[in-house]
C-alpha cells in the first residue's frame, strides 16, 4: 500500500464519518454471492462482533449461491459460513451502514458498495501487507539468529517499525472517523494508553505512542 493510496483512503473514510449516526433507522441490505456450489442450501451468519448472543445473530440458507440480510442496526459484524463448511472460506468482517452491500464469500472474501465498507477494505488491504511484511521480516531473522545475531536484531527492528507505522496509520484512520463504529473498532486496536496493574496490586495508566 503505498503513501498516496493510504492518504486517499483517509480522505475517503473521513468523508463517512457519520454514516451510521447520520442514517439511523435506514436500512443495510446486504446481497451476497457465494463462490463455490458445495455451499448451497447451506447456513450463512451474520455475527455482530459485540453483543453477538443467540438473539442478536442472523442467520439465512444460501440458495443459488446467493443469500440476502436486512438489518437496520449500524455496527460491525462478520460473516460467516455454518462451521461445518467454514474450511477454505474467508469469514468476512463488514460495517452494517445504510445502503446496498454487495458482498463476495470464498476463499477470499470481500464487500463493496458503501463508504464505510469501502474504506474497511482498503484498511484490510493495509493489514494484510503490514502482516506480510512482518512475518516475512521475522521469518528472516529467526533463520539467521543463531549465525548472525547482529543481522537478525536488525531485521527484528525493521519488523517492528513497520509495526509502528501501522499502528499509526490504524490510528490516524480512526481519527479521521471522529466517531460511528468502524471508528470505534479501528480505535479499539491500538488504545494510546491502557490500564496496568502493578506487582503491588495498584493500577496505572500506561501510555503507548
Amino acid at each position: 500500500m503505498n503513501k498516496y493510496l493510504f492518504w486517499g483512503f483517509a480522505l475517503m473514510v473521513a468523508v463517512a464519518v457519520t454514516a451510521c449516526d447520520a442514517e439511523k433507522g435506514k436500512t443495510c441490505r446486504i446481497h451476497g454471492v457465494v463462490e463455490d456450489a458445495r455451499l448451497n442450501d447451506k447456513q450463512i451468519f451474520l455475527v455482530p462482533l459485540e453483543n453477538n448472543t443467540a438473539e442478536a445473530v442472523d442467520s439465512v440458507y444460501i440458495k443459488d449461491g446467493k443469500f440476502e440480510f436486512v438489518t437496520d442496526t449500524c455496527h460491525m459484524a462478520q460473516i460467516i459460513m455454518d462451521y461445518h463448511y467454514r474450511d477454505g472460506v474467508q469469514r468476512l468482517l463488514v460495517v452494517t451502514e445504510p445502503g446496498d452491500l454487495n458482498v463476495r464469500i470464498g476463499r477470499v472474501s470481500s464487500a463493496s458498495g458503501t463508504l464505510g465498507n469501502d474504506s474497511l477494505e482498503v484498511w484490510k488491504s493495509i493489514t494484510e501487507q503490514h502482516s506480510r511484511e512482518v512475518g516475512t521480516l521475522r521469518q528472516a531473522a529467526r533463520e539467521i539468529a543463531e549465525t548472525d545475531t547482529v543481522k537478525a536484531n536488525l531485521l527484528m527492528a525493521q519488523a517492528d517499525s513497520v509495526h509502528q507505522t501501522y499502528k499509526r496509520r490504524t490510528r490516524q484512520l480512526a481519527a479521521n472517523l471522529k466517531e460511528g463504529a468502524l471508528h470505534d473498532f479501528l480505535k479499539s486496536l491500538y488504545p494510546t494508553s491502557y490500564p496496568k496493574r502493578m506487582p503491588d496490586g495498584s493500577v496505572v495508566t500506561v501510555y503507548d505512542e
